[in-house]
């Protein structure tokens, strides 16, 4: 039996979401269906320090989506639509150089999810179409295509329980059946499943939760609204509830942390009334962090949370300028 590992972004809906359609991909079009291949899936944190271990490329053929790259020799496939896709000049040099035509970078896209399928389409001629309601939402998710901050925070469609649940839950046997659904099911059946339907309630009493914390905390620096929510554990909270709470805020800026990890957080507000003026990609790579130009994070060691603190201070006055 041969094995393909798939090595996606952890409790984030455009990760998983990138693992279904890549593993729906290369069953049809790499391996034709073949019963000889199973499939193995790992999630992929930020954190401090090295980000792969010695077993996350323990395949016959292995890929990262929604991930940074690794110059891993056993790194077969590589997707990711991120600016900050490199831990180092000498990665982005080694993928600069790579022809196995495997590997794929774009960082216009919203999501990875939308990249991966546009790419094995063109390139590879896989059908998307019957993903389409799941790569619709990926990239509506990652992109925050919304009309309001009501939208994500007030999570009345079936898209946003089911990412609830993705980005919530730490079982990630449990992820990895959700994975295999999105694979052969709409999105909304998915959502509808029982094992996946009695997860929402509590989590969605624990997001309601979350906010009261957030609107406790905060307070708010001329355009940026900053809190503080270490001792909440409230690691994978909306990034969309500052601005549902603090609609007059440009940016927001906090620090949580949890058993892995001290993480600054960076956002801006798509509806603010005022532009964002920063890169917060830019801001973020300063400290070892990265993302995109419109959100981005910093992750530091557990025991690093009042170096975490000075950073987010710091960034708070930066955006303030």
């Amino acid at each position: 039996m041969s094995k393909i590992k798939v090595c996606y972004h952890g409790n984030c809906f455009d990760g998983v979401s990138s693992a279904a359609v890549f593993s729906r991909f290369y069953r049809e079009r790499i391996i034709n269906n073949r019963p000889d291949w199973e499939f193995a899936y790992q999630p992929m944190m930020h954190r401090a320090g090295a980000l792969f271990d010695d077993q996350a490329f323990d395949g016959d053929e292995n890929a990262i989506v929604d991930f940074k790259y690794s110059n891993s020799p056993r790194l077969t496939w590589w997707f990711d639509h991120h600016r900050s896709a490199f831990l180092s000049p000498e990665d982005e040099a080694h993928f600069r150089a790579d022809t196995s035509g495997k590997k794929f970078l774009d960082a216009s896209y919203k999501s990875c999810t939308k990249f991966i399928a546009d790419i094995a389409h063109s390139r590879f001629g896989f059908d998307a179409a019957p993903m389409g309601e799941l790569i619709h939402w990926a990239n509506k998710i990652d992109g925050a295509l919304y009309e309001s901050a009501a939208e994500p925070v007030e999570m009345k469609a079936e898209a946003f329980k089911l990412a609830l649940v993705i980005e919530s839950d730490r079982d990630q046997k449990l992820i990895e059946r959700v994975i295999n659904e999105l694979q052969t099911k709409p999105l909304g059946e998915v959502a509808r499943l029982p094992y996946v339907a009695r997860r929402v309630e509590p989590l969605y009493e624990r997001h309601l939760h979350s906010m009261e914390i957030i609107e406790q905390t905060a307070r708010v620096v001329g355009p940026v609204v900053f809190f503080d929510v270490v001792g909440h554990d409230m690691e994978g909270y909306s990034k969309f509830i500052p601005y549902y709470l603090f609609p007059e805020a440009t940016y927001s800026v906090s620090v949580s942390q949890s058993s892995f990890r001290s993480k600054i957080s960076v956002g801006s507000n798509p509806w603010t009334p005022r532009p964002r003026t920063h890169d917060l990609a830019a801001i973020c790579e300063r400290y070892g962090g990265g993302g995109h130009a419109v959100v981005a994070a910093i992750s530091l060691a557990p025991e690093a949370l009042e170096t975490a603190r000075k950073i987010a201070a710091e960034i708070v006055e930066e955006l303030q300028r």
